[in-house]
């Protein structure tokens, strides 16, 4: 929906390749970026290289705004994953589309709090429990978007960054959830049953 919106008003799209760095950590915010095609994860990296996923933004989805908002440098990285087209809109544009748009502005809190929600439950699952649970609460959370009979649209290693688990643990841990029944296995893929 803004996404045309934006185009109509003259906002470039522009053309990003899989494996691009959007923003690192440490960059000064200048745009929010709309994804008209694509997809983009943010991430943080540890000592070892390894990377824990924020979150993923698809198609129709925009990010980069926190950071925008409170003029504090970016915290994470963020990476295309699939070819990308992204309209960036500077932060006079952004404020002015908040000002002048009750309904972006009602999005734009529901998206904050659900990262936030999202946020909250992960450091819980981090924090405290075990990995059968962790991987249990994420599926159980991405599946709150889906009907049933549809398949979860992340990978196993998606799955493993989000909670800080190896590929190994993920994949025992999806088979043992596919045997009691808390979700279904269809052609290597995880449906919501």
């Amino acid at each position: 929906m803004y996404i045309q919106l934006l185009i109509d008003k003259g906002y470039p799209v522009k053309k990003i390749e899989k494996d691009s760095i959007i923003y690192e950590p440490g960059m000064q915010p200048r745009f929010v970026y709309f994804i008209r095609r694509g997809e983009v994860r943010m991430v943080t990296v540890n000592d070892e290289g390894k990377e824990f996923i924020q979150g993923i933004f698809k198609t129709g989805q925009y990010f980069g705004e926190p950071a925008l908002i409170l003029n504090r440098p970016y915290l994470a990285y963020t990476i295309v994953n699939k070819d990308a087209e992204i309209i960036q809109v500077d932060r006079k544009s952004f404020f002015s589309l908040l000002e002048t748009d009750p309904a972006f502005s009602i999005n734009l809190i529901k998206v904050l709090s659900n990262r936030l929600f999202y946020k909250s439950m992960m450091l819980e699952e981090l924090a405290s429990e075990k990995a059968a649970h962790r991987l249990e609460t994420i599926i159980n959370y991405l599946f709150l978007d889906l009907q049933s009979g549809e398949r979860l649209k992340v990978t196993r290693q998606d799955l493993a960054d989000m909670t800080g688990l190896r590929v190994e643990t993920v994949i025992r841990g999806v088979k043992q959830l596919a045997n009691e029944g808390l979700l279904q296995l269809a052609g290597g893929k995880i449906m919501k049953i």
